[in-house]
């Protein structure tokens, strides 16, 4: 059994003090309050959604995608049902993934550790953790979700907000999977940057990244390295507690702001926020039992101080075999593939075996939307989304 017995570590400059106080966020989203606060700022009667095709464009003309919304997905009812299918056939794997997450959070952490989701596939999954390590360890562990942007890297008032607040604090930063790595790269950079700016000692920050799947191998903690369906990426706004995908525009969000999101009230009828958490946690007693004995006989078995970056690699592979340029036009992984059949334009979707149970749903968004598939049994991945190149690619 995994012991809590590491001591916080109060490592924090006390100059962070002496920047003004970031103010209290207006309530969020769908999740009850203890579950998580979302450092987030509603700007959605500011946005206009706009349509894949005229984004894509935009986009792949040098517009950067956090500037702009796409128009949420409205599934039919054949794809809500499998939505239920692969909930009911995943769940205790799931909860076997938050098991071992969260026991070596603890193990690494200690008791005093703030859980940092990023929005927002990795929303769902904080919430899954900190429910975990309330249940069985009786800590109430404070929880956020915060924004991080490719490029433009992550929110610093919403950091700046927790570090004030939670000064003897571990930070541990949680996602939902890993496909290319870009956003843990990301992450590394933006706490670099963010140490320098405010004068913290290298290291200060806790940079790792948490994630129940890692088939990209670019995570530090991480319950399964299986690249399968989590059916979250099978939904938007409806299963992340009614927020849309993070928004960066100098012209809707201030010095003083959190990055900006749409929040979807108008959707609370459909939302399967909670619905999705309850129906995984209901597994968590006996995936507890189980995570504890694996962990009992393999210490490590979740985590990874040097990742191999798998899933780079094996994209620029992918790209060269199909002419593409653009590394950010490859998507790897069953859930990034999701994401591009959803809010991308679609050119072509590979999948490495027609039969496997992980793609039925991203076969179903395909057929939708009338793009090719084609079976590719040389890769790692479940599948690969190829996003259609726009203009001279």
């Amino acid at each position: 059994m995994l012991k809590i017995n590491i001591p916080a570590k109060a490592h924090l400059c006390q100059q962070l003090q002496d920047y003004p106080r970031i103010n209290d966020p207006a309530p969020l989203g769908s999740y009850p309050a203890d579950d998580v606060i979302f450092l987030l700022k509603d700007i959605g009667p500011l946005i206009q959604e706009q349509g894949n095709e005229e984004r894509e464009r935009a986009m792949q003309s040098g517009r950067h995608y956090s500037e702009m919304l796409p128009i949420e997905y409205k599934p039919n009812q054949e794809y809500i049902d499998l939505f239920h299918q692969a909930l009911k056939e995943t769940s205790y794997r799931l909860a076997l993934a938050t098991a071992i997450v969260a026991e070596t959070i603890l193990n690494k952490r200690g008791r005093n550790v703030v859980l940092v989701s990023l929005a927002r596939a990795g929303t769902p999954v904080g919430v899954l953790i900190k429910r975990y390590i309330k249940h069985f360890y009786g800590i109430n562990a404070p929880h956020y979700s915060i924004s991080i942007i490719r490029d433009k890297g992550i929110d610093k008032n919403a950091l700046l907000y927790i570090l004030q607040r939670h000064m003897n604090y571990e930070l541990q930063f949680i996602d939902g999977w890993t496909g290319k790595g870009t956003i843990t790269r990301e992450l590394l950079y933006s706490i670099a940057g963010f140490a320098r700016e405010f004068g913290l000692a290298e290291n200060t920050i806790c940079q790792d990244i948490a994630v129940l799947a890692d088939p990209g191998c670019c995570a530090n903690i991480f319950g399964t390295r299986d690249d399968f369906l989590i059916p979250s990426a099978c939904l938007n706004a409806t299963i992340s507690g009614l927020v849309s995908r993070t928004i960066y525009r100098d012209d809707l969000v201030g010095p003083a702001d959190f990055h900006g999101v749409k929040f979807y009230r108008e959707l609370a009828g459909e939302d399967l926020s909670n619905y999705f958490v309850d129906s995984i946690t209901g597994h968590f007693n006996t995936a507890r039992i189980q995570a504890q004995h694996l962990l009992t006989k393999q210490p490590a078995i979740g985590v990874d101080q040097r990742p191999a970056w798998r899933g780079r690699k094996e994209t620029k592979k992918i790209m060269a075999a199909f002419g593409i340029k653009n590394i950010n036009l490859v998507k790897p992984g069953v859930g990034e593939t999701t994401r591009v059949l959803l809010r991308r334009v679609p050119w072509k979707i590979l999948v490495k075996d027609m039969a496997s149970p992980n793609i039925k749903h991203v076969l179903i968004l395909a057929q939708a939307r009338g793009v090719q598939v084609i079976e590719y049994p040389d890769m790692s991945y479940s599948c690969y989304g190829l996003i259609q190149p726009m203009g001279d690619n």
